[in-house]
């Protein structure tokens, strides 16, 4: 009955003029109860209702209570061609309210209200009061040329005190934004901004650009279709659409395909707290001074929609990428063509002597030739050390035949003597290759193809939940429309179907058909030195440093794995998934430095299990750094402390060719060799090279540990990779060094590959340094060093690195390739370990 007699009055008080608008259900519930509902008089007391008739562009200056109620009616002509905004402006002039006022705009298609002061919330449910309120009412579509429509601004309140307030409605001018036309406004969190736009013919991509010179207050910049209700509220703009914080630049790409009216709205709204942008975080609760000049929040931001690109240049793109990777399998063809066969070493070392600084004599002229810690760890009497000391060095340096009975590792090691001949051969001043080349040639071949298989197993069950979970990542993004889960460079990211960044993508193509093409080329390798071994080449036996290629297989396959991962990070990339991007890239570091360590000493490399072990926990402390990290000082001490360490043993593991132990007698070990080779005799070390070396990693180890618990760089994951390739460049470096001082020389391909590599490294690295985003501040804050594609207007800076880097990665590994290719004419015995 009350609806009824409220239904009967309302259309009485709006005049038969207007009988034939029906407000929605909703509205017409809070006009009964405000008519007769409780306040000042009893129920079913009738309000004093008040209609007016109002125009544009005029002030109103009025009084409410609750006794009475005021209905502003308004009209407008809309027409199909055009579309005018229109915006209702909100001032309350009177102060200390008991009740705020509400105001409700009736539309055709939609009813918008909003108390005046507004009541926005923030962090830990802070409430902010925002007097002065400017709305725009949505526009909803008309099919007509031209149609005359009514709207309703009903003011009332609960409140017995009279209330004051100023109304005003206007028209918005250039409420339809142009194409690559800039457009300035201002913004508040009590008054949001939203324009429509309307995709031109031709145009189905285009790119909406908003900036500011402020970088606070925090804004959100949202894509909505065209609909009503509008949410252009802090607390509400996240509901629907494409969303994004932004401080001083935001973009989103917008295709066609989503929107079927054609045309979508731009929605600007100032945040009513800075943290989501990286500001300062207040503590609850805020003073009341602070809550009032917390309203003080507007911006003058700057809007314009670009056409993105079209069809075509993804297309050159594409095309671009596959030209400069197959030119390279085009340019290794030719190569391999024109490579002469190798001449047999029998003809070129006969009689001849090595042409080394260094010189081999007798163990017994050399001294002592047996470190302290060397004799005290040895396994067996010093009586039988002096047998084995007596054998001629012909003797010692012969490789054992193949055995025809098995093929295990353990071969080797279970003659009686071996402890004993271990120590005597790998504690000579100087070594040669022949040395530590006595294992059976199957047994090291089906060693080091381990390498290569379990990291085809590690690949498959890394990736599969890595493709898994950044598919999730990507389907999250599209149907929540939230883009600050992913940190793109938002000014280069071209869509294409559900991937947000396809150039990103894309880029990464190069370490997977460059990778492939360092497979195929070792692969052509391994079956010429099989076929030679087939057929008892002298080349193939006796010269040149060992073949053993399970480790170039297991390169190869890691650059493949790099590029897939790094293409997954990049469908979304953010600081939960970063170590998708690097965990490979530990891994081609560490067996890069197991390469050039295995070259040399083919006998006493590490196992592939203990390697992959060892990356296992480089990967784990990554995973532990970006997760603790960050500022945690607990966590820098506990692994500048692994650090170091590590650091040792490895240092001594390298130094005595693993004839250590370390158990509860190292401690007294370690002193008596200090008493008997520093103290008492004051003499250097035996190995000075390997001396040199391990003192200058350890100086730059220390250093980069000291650096970390000093400063405790935020990118965890990149500060571990940065001491993984200081220490690959540091032992690369000293590998050429001792190559060229122990009378070696570097063939013209091998020379050219390190010039190309050096070179393309320092290009590849500028690129990775311009930072387009970073995932070590908010999305907000990364979203400033966004910037425009510089090449084919597809590619960005970050792209050119993944570019550069993969060809760069190519090049390093061709040089380990094909570095040591002037020694495959030189006997074993004439080739020096270092």
């Amino acid at each position: 009955m009350v609806l009824r007699s409220c239904w009967k009055s309302r259309h009485k008080i709006a005049g038969p003029a207007h009988c034939w608008m029906r407000p929605g259900f909703a509205a017409l519930l809070w006009l009964c109860l405000t008519q007769f509902g409780s306040g000042s008089g009893a129920v079913g007391e009738t309000k004093s209702v008040v209609q007016k008739d109002a125009e544009f562009d005029v002030t109103y200056n009025d009084t409410v209570t609750s006794d009475n109620q005021t209905i502003y009616a308004f009209n407008h002509t809309i027409s199909r061609n055009k579309t005018e905004g229109v915006r209702v402006t909100v001032d309350v002039l009177s102060e200390g309210l008991e009740s705020p006022i509400l105001f409700v705009v009736r539309q055709k298609q939609a009813v918008l209200s909003f108390q005046v002061p507004l009541i926005l919330r923030g962090l830990y449910q802070r409430k902010y009061p925002y007097a002065h309120v400017g709305r725009t009412l949505c526009q909803p579509p008309t099919r007509a040329a031209s149609e005359t429509q009514y709207f309703f601004v009903d003011v009332s309140t609960l409140s017995s005190l009279g209330t004051h307030y100023q109304l005003r409605v206007s028209r918005v001018d250039s409420f339809t934004l142009q194409t690559d036309k800039k457009f300035s406004f201002t913004a508040s969190p009590s008054q949001p901004q939203y324009f429509k736009y309307v995709f031109p013919d031709g145009v189905d991509t285009v790119i909406v650009k908003v900036s500011s010179e402020m970088n606070f207050p925090c804004s959100v910049m949202s894509i909505q279709d065209i609909q009503c209700p509008v949410y252009d509220l802090d607390n509400n703009v996240a509901f629907i659409g494409m969303y994004q914080t932004m401080t001083k630049k935001g973009a989103i790409t917008v295709q066609r395909k989503d929107f079927p009216s054609n045309s979508f709205y731009v929605v600007v709204v100032v945040k009513t707290e800075d943290e989501a942008c990286g500001g300062p975080l207040r503590f609850y609760p805020l003073r009341p001074d602070e809550l009032i000049n917390a309203g003080n929040r507007t911006k003058v931001l700057d809007v314009v929609v670009s056409p993105a690109i079209n069809s075509e240049v993804y297309v050159m793109g594409m095309l671009f990428c596959l030209g400069i990777f197959l030119s390279f399998y085009l340019l290794t063809f030719l190569v391999i063509k024109e490579s002469p066969n190798p001449i047999s070493c029998a003809s070129l070392t006969a009689g001849k002597t090595p042409a080394s600084p260094y010189e081999y004599g007798s163990f017994a002229d050399n001294g002592s030739t047996l470190s302290s810690e060397a004799v005290t760890d040895s396994a067996t009497s010093t009586d039988n050390n002096y047998g084995y000391m007596e054998r001629s060095l012909d003797s010692v340096g012969r490789s054992r035949q193949e055995s025809l009975s098995s093929v295990e590792e353990d071969d080797y090691d279970t003659l009686a003597d071996i402890d004993s001949d271990k120590n005597i051969v790998r504690t000579k001043k100087f070594l040669c290759v022949s040395d530590l080349a006595r294992k059976d040639k199957r047994i090291l071949s089906k060693k080091y193809q381990i390498y290569f298989w379990n990291i085809a197993t590690i690949a498959v069950f890394y990736a599969l939940p890595v493709i898994q979970l950044v598919i999730t990542y990507q389907t999250v993004v599209n149907v929540t429309g939230n883009q600050d889960i992913c940190y793109y460079n938002f000014l280069c990211a071209h869509p294409l179907g559900a991937l947000s960044a396809f150039n990103n993508i894309l880029s990464n193509l190069g370490y997977v058909m460059l990778g492939l093409l360092f497979l195929l080329i070792v692969l052509k390798r391994d079956i010429v030195h099989n076929r030679a071994l087939l057929r008892n080449d002298l080349n193939a036996l006796e010269c040149g440093i060992p073949k053993h290629f399970g480790l170039f297989y297991a390169m190869g396959t890691a650059l493949m794995m790099e590029g897939l991962l790094s293409a997954c990070y990049h469908v979304c990339p953010n600081y939960t998934n970063f170590q998708f991007d690097t965990s490979f890239m530990y891994m081609i570091a560490g067996l890069c430095m197991l390469k050039l360590y295995q070259k040399r000493h083919p006998d006493i490399n590490a196992s592939a299990y203990t390697a992959y072990a060892c990356l296992a926990a480089v990967i784990f402390f990554s995973v532990l750094g970006v997760v603790f990290g960050k500022g945690n000082m607990v966590f820098w001490i506990v692994f500048s402390v692994i650090h170091i360490l590590a650091t040792l043993l490895l240092s001594t593991q390298l130094y005595y060719m693993g004839r250590w132990r370390l158990d509860s007698g190292i401690l007294r070990r370690m002193v008596y060799v200090i008493y008997t080779d520093c103290i008492r005799q004051c003499s250097g070390p035996m190995y000075i090279d390997r001396m040199v070396l391990l003192v200058m990693g350890n100086i730059i180890n220390w250093s980069l540990a000291a650096y970390g618990l000093i400063e405790r760089p935020n990118d965890f994951a990149s500060y571990l990779l940065a001491i993984a390739i200081c220490n690959l460049l540091l032992y690369f470096a000293f590998y050429i060094i001792m190559k060229l001082r122990s009378g070696e020389r570097i063939q013209c391909l091998a020379l050219v590959c390190i010039l190309f590599t050096a070179v393309v490294w320092g290009f590849a690295l500028f690129f990775f340094f311009q930072g387009l985003s970073t995932w070590q501040k908010t999305p907000a804050e990364s979203r400033e060093h966004n910037r425009d594609c510089i090449l084919l207007s597809f590619f960005d800076d970050h792209d050119i690195w993944h570019f550069l880097s993969s060809i760069a990665m190519f090049g390093s590994f061709l040089v380990l390739l094909t570095m040591d290719d002037d020694l495959d004419t030189v006997q074993r015995d004439k080739i020096y370990v270092f």
